[in-house]
């Protein structure tokens, strides 16, 4: 556990993909009794700098996908059982820096998108209007790349979980995330600047993850803590020490803050740490 954790891990959220899922589903909600409402929630950086700060979160609520009822049901479960999944293998903590920074990431993703449109796109801006570009623009960030972080980081965790596709044919999900990560490759070199800026945005936190984490990726909270303990057991063990107490055996390898000092009475090398430099028996191999 690191000191971070120590220090704001109470304040995690539980049940983090509970949450999620029911702001999709107040989404879909509005979107059934007017969905014109929709687009003051959305992400949309414009408006944040004029007065319409709820955005910055509001746009967690607007649903990924809304053609069909069915498959929203399906897509809500899929994601709530991968997700407490998620949090149960990698602590609630951990779960909520993944799913909240690539929140996170997303919107300064938008704001930096938009930097990029007044700085090359400035014609398009006053040939539409300020408020109908970035009202435009601002589709391209939404929920659906959130959600398929959190579908890939998933899959490697759990490459040989199987999935039933079309709830007949058994898939490892390993296959299914090398499917949409190629998807997804295609669709960012094929897309416009746009695009590319919402999904690097909104990934930004596996690709994070899964290069400071993937040799530590299958394991729970509690195997993290035995494994660095384990290393700081061998290291301990197997260090070459420049010093070490005569009577406790304790070394700058085990307590860095004790100071060391050899014995002028003792008769030998004899070193002592601080705590029984001066409580020490002296030893006397030359007595007469």
């Amino acid at each position: 556990m690191s000191n971070f954790e120590k220090k704001f891990g109470k304040y995690a959220i539980r049940n983090i993909s509970l949450m999620l899922i029911m702001c999709y589903a107040v989404g879909y909600l509005i979107n059934l009794v007017n969905p014109m409402f929709l687009s003051y929630l959305t992400l949309n950086p414009y408006e944040i700098l004029h007065g319409q700060i709820w955005r910055v979160i509001t746009w967690i609520i607007v649903p990924p996908d809304t053609s069909n009822f069915f498959f929203v049901l399906i897509m809500l479960y899929f994601y709530y059982s991968i997700g407490t999944t998620l949090e149960r293998t990698w602590g609630t903590y951990r779960y909520n820096i993944y799913l909240l920074s690539g929140m996170l990431f997303t919107v300064i993703g938008s704001f930096l998108l938009m930097t990029y449109c007044y700085i090359f796109n400035g014609d398009m801006i006053a040939a539409y209007g300020a408020r109908d570009f970035f009202r435009i623009i601002s589709m391209f960030f939404s929920t659906y790349f959130v959600n398929m972080s959190i579908f890939l980081a998933f899959a490697a965790t759990f490459p040989d979980a199987q999935v039933l596709l079309m709830f007949i044919i058994p898939v490892r999900i390993k296959w299914l995330g090398i499917i949409y990560g190629v998807i997804l490759g295609i669709q960012f070199l094929s897309g416009n600047v746009y695009t590319r800026f919402a999904m690097g945005a909104s990934l930004l936190n596996f690709f994070l993850f899964w290069f400071t984490s993937r040799n530590r990726i299958h394991m729970s909270p509690r195997q993290m803590k035995r494994r660095q303990e384990f290393k700081k057991e061998v290291k301990r063990t197997t260090a070459i020490t420049k010093h070490k107490c005569a009577i406790c055996g304790r070394t700058e390898m085990d307590s860095p803050e004790l100071e060391f000092r050899f014995c002028s009475k003792c008769d030998g090398n004899y070193e002592y740490c601080q705590e029984h430099l001066f409580t020490h028996e002296h030893v006397k191999i030359y007595d007469n």
